[in-house]
């Protein structure tokens, strides 16, 4: 797997039957995620490049960030994979990756492609009043959510950002008892019910497996 910092360096040609050069382009959140379903499911032809996670807070730079990447990675393999929802974009992600020819996984972010669509919408339905924690939320909860929503400095706004949820739905990716309880922990803090679902990492595996549209991808003409 290529490193990101590798991608300037334009690969040989591709010898014949050889697999084809993938670049994953994906968000920070999902480094390590991604790195482990590649390792697990061999996917040796794909490099990995990432965004910065915090772009998050701006989503609006979103799409420009990610079509500079397709277009610097573009020499150097025969396909590009984005590994992103709609993450808030409002849809200018999509139009950027049908204007270039790259597709994405499907779903408007990762808790949907991580619980599965139809499971994510029965869990929506069933209390709409729901927070999420994915495991990198989960690890970075203090960083991005307490001190990031200036909890830390004015805890009387906790009525404010979640007074009208009502619980708080923990999405694992690993089987860690350490990170279940910090998610634990989290919603107590946050006066919120907690439910834990296991999701795994299969909706990404299944992307990278078989993608969608694959004849739309090829970069080669």
């Amino acid at each position: 797997m290529a490193a990101q910092g590798a991608l300037d360096a334009v690969p040989p040609p591709r010898p014949a039957g050889a697999p084809r050069r993938t670049l994953v382009i994906a968000c920070g959140a999902l480094a390590k995620d991604l790195v482990a379903v590649i390792a697990a499911n061999r996917l040796d032809h794909l490099s990995v490049t990432c965004l910065p996670a915090i772009l998050h807070n701006r989503p609006e730079k979103i799409p420009d960030a990610v079509r500079a990447r397709i277009r610097a990675g573009r020499a150097g393999h025969d396909e590009i994979l984005c590994l992103y929802g709609d993450c808030g974009t409002g849809g200018m992600l999509d139009a950027v990756l049908r204007e270039e020819g790259v597709e994405r996984i499907p779903g408007a972010h990762c808790y949907e492609f991580f619980a599965g669509a139809p499971d994510f919408a029965a869990l929506a339905e069933e209390e709409p009043a729901t927070f999420f924690l994915t495991d990198y939320l989960t690890r970075h909860f203090d960083r991005l959510v307490w001190k990031g929503l200036g909890l830390d400095r004015f805890p009387q706004l906790l009525p404010t950002y979640f007074g009208n949820y009502r619980r708080v739905v923990y999405l694992a990716q690993s089987d860690d008892p350490a990170l279940a309880a910090k998610a634990r922990a989290a919603a107590d803090r946050l006066g919120l019910a907690f439910e834990h679902r296991a999701t795994g990492r299969a909706g990404i595996a299944d992307f990278l497996a078989s993608p969608p549209n694959t004849a739309a991808r090829g970069l080669d003409g």
